[in-house]
């Protein structure tokens, strides 16, 4: 399972979490729920030696400013950069032998590519741009990389990373949760991409990928869909192959599919056994009501028992198309040799209809009262808890700074939540706060979890501890601890193929500005108290707050109505409400 970098910081934090007690004995609790100058030149070729390689020193790499040569009907953008991405995904994944991870929440979340069609029009000529800014010496920058759009229209991504003989592939769609007309729908999409193909049913593809060592894997979240694939470099033949053919012609085999429909159906179930996996479920759904945002990734227990095969096969006859797809490849392989291979190996594969387009500005919801959710669990020992309200965009100028802040109130293991409710109180084995983005809104949270007793205690903490942000602000000090820890924290986000594939895919789903990590020390450095003054007021809601509680509804009715408004639910209602 391939797991994004909010959550791989917010898992080493819940870990250290638990393994340091807290202040007041408290002993019936579970881990915490918690996300240029541009220079162009062209360029034509056509070598078709060997793409793969497994030193620098094996072959030389070709020099795309001087090479020429005749690609009829080969058309491209390429755009060398040092930039980056970053997401909070709630996302749905199964791997090629079928086990599925149970999804993980909690983070700090993950321009617009308009020159993703350009290689759609037109037939002979290969655009080459050079992209990158001043990166000041001794401060961390993304590694160069390289954007082409294919003659298909499909956008490629590829950054090479020599230290080990392996590649990580990402292939990535614009289709998720958002787009479903069923609930589910994306999600079982995704997954049954590995159920088999034309060329591969699903025992081959077990077979290939185990042979090999290959890691294969496939899911969704809110915005997307992607298969996952990590090889040596001497497999790169195969599994291309694979990868481009459960691509593009799935077969969603009725067989298969009905055992793992079933699996899904059990499982969404049991998840509900376990109140810090549901949780954000129905928070997203109590926040956002109508609107996309609100659909659950992996759907519920009774709308994926009435997906049909026919159904997976429309939806990806309708988003898995070459202009609605990009491919992250990272690892050790030559760039301009890859390009072409990428080239060759899709170019049967053609858009067939318009892809639909979705409005994802329409009806965000406004915040005009404090409304609390309660999840009835009768044989519940904790309250789980979270509240907050609407978010932030994933490429929001100010989201470094919003970073920062969040860093202070509840986004490391010595911010303000932790240690009140935490070391000084021990209510909770851990608390925090972070921002779930997206492409045009998110979710700001602050979540924990304590004893049924105390829980008035804790949540009032907790919404005093919030409150400090605008009551008494941030100190000098705390700031630059701060500033030390979010810059210590930063480089280690992107050192694994896995995360540099992730950031390249978030970077097309997302239009993050190439800008954000060669900036991120500059602009961290710069952030003044005054600056983080204005980023709470602007940012954090701190008015008609909107709440959710999992536990026994009968010794919560007493006080939650002075949160706001009260709606009650059953943990065993299919769904998520609304």
């Amino acid at each position: 399972m391939t797991i994004k970098l909010p959550i791989l910081v917010a898992f080493s934090l819940a870990l250290v979490a638990c393994t340091i007690p807290p202040s007041a004995n408290n002993t019936n609790m579970q881990a915490p729920a918690n996300e240029a100058t541009m220079e162009q030149t062209i360029a034509v070729t056509e070598q078709k030696t060997a793409i793969f390689k497994t030193r620098t020193s094996d072959t030389t790499a070709p020099n795309a400013d001087s090479e020429t040569s005749n690609t009829a009907g080969k058309v491209g953008v390429i755009m060398d950069s040092s930039v980056t991405s970053n997401d909070d995904k709630a996302s749905s994944v199964v791997s090629v032998s079928g086990i599925k991870p149970t999804p993980q929440f909690l983070g700090f979340e993950d321009k617009t590519d308009t020159e993703r069609l350009a290689g759609a029009r037109g037939d002979s000529l290969l655009i080459v741009e050079k992209k990158g800014g001043t990166v000041k010496k001794g401060q961390f920058s993304f590694p160069e990389y390289k954007k082409a759009v294919l003659a298909n229209g499909m956008t490629v991504y590829l950054l090479e990373k020599h230290d080990i003989p392996v590649i990580t592939v990402k292939a990535i769609v614009k289709a998720g949760s958002v787009n479903d007309p069923i609930s589910g729908l994306a999600s079982m999409t995704a997954e049954g991409l590995l159920l088999g193909s034309k060329k591969y049913n699903k025992v081959q593809l077990e077979q290939v990928t185990d042979n090999i060592g290959a890691g294969f894997e496939a899911g969704s979240n809110k915005e997307s869909s992607y298969i996952n694939a990590d090889f040596l470099a001497k497999d790169a033949d195969v599994m291309f192959d694979v990868i481009k053919s459960v691509l593009t012609e799935p077969t969603f085999n009725a067989k298969e599919f009905a055992k793992f429909q079933k699996q899904n159906v059990e499982l969404l179930a049991q998840q509900k056994e376990s109140p810090n996996k549901v949780i954000r479920g129905y928070y997203s759904k109590f926040v956002f009501d109508k609107h996309a945002y609100a659909n659950p990734v992996e759907g519920d227990q009774q709308s994926i028992a009435t997906i049909t095969p026919k159904q997976l096969a429309t939806f990806h006859n309708s988003y898995y198309q070459p202009v609605n797809t990009a491919i992250t490849v990272v690892g050790d392989f030559n760039s301009n040799l890859m390009k072409l291979e990428l080239e060759a190996l899709f170019a049967d594969w053609n858009n067939t209809q318009p892809v639909p387009q979705l409005d994802l500005n329409y009806a965000v919801p406004v915040m005009d009262k404090s409304r609390v959710l309660v999840v009835n669990k009768a044989n519940a020992t904790e309250t789980t808890f979270i509240f907050g309200g609407v978010g932030i965009a994933k490429d929001n100028p100010d989201y470094i700074g919003i970073q920062l802040v969040n860093t202070i109130l509840g986004g490391r293991f010595t911010s303000w939540l932790n240690d009140e409710l935490r070391v000084n109180s021990g209510l909770t084995y851990g608390a925090g706060s972070g921002f779930s983005a997206w492409s045009q809104s998110g979710l700001f949270s602050i979540s924990s979890f304590t004893q049924t007793s105390t829980t008035e205690q804790a949540v009032d903490l907790a919404i005093e501890t919030y409150e400090r942000l605008w009551e008494k602000g941030v100190d000098q000090e705390t700031l630059d601890s701060a500033k030390a820890y979010l810059k210590g924290q930063f480089p280690p986000r992107y050192e694994t193929s896995e995360q540099l594939a992730d950031i390249l895919g978030d970077m097309y789903v997302y239009g993050i500005n190439e800008s954000y990590i060669n900036n991120f020390e500059g602009q961290v450095d710069s952030l003044t108290l005054d600056e983080t003054q204005s980023l709470v007021n602007q940012y954090f809601p701190n008015k008609n707050l909107q709440f959710v509680m999992i536990g026994q509804a009968a010794e919560l009715q007493p006080f939650v109505s002075k949160y706001g408004s009260v709606e009650m639910l059953n943990i065993e209602q299919v769904g998520f409400g609304g």
